[in-house]
């Protein structure tokens, strides 16, 4: 998709010199990804400590490897 952007030419600057990726569109696919990724790791620490796992834990450290 072709869109049209306002950037500021430094902030997309030092955003490709730090890190290291040639193209404006690699780098602003990246922080779109890197954003959405952030957003998802929060709404996912809503959840500590609400969700009760019903668990062995020594069972599963004893556990052998299945061969391969």
């Amino acid at each position: 998709m072709r869109t049209t952007l306002d950037l500021p030419q430094a902030l997309l600057e030092e955003a490709m010199r730090t890190t290291r990726i040639e193209t404006k569109t690699k780098v602003i696919i990246t922080a779109l990804e890197e954003l959405i990724r952030k957003n998802k790791i929060s709404e996912l620490k809503k959840f500590k400590g609400q969700v009760s796992l019903d668990m062995d834990l020594d069972a599963l450290r004893g556990r052998k490897c299945r061969p391969s």
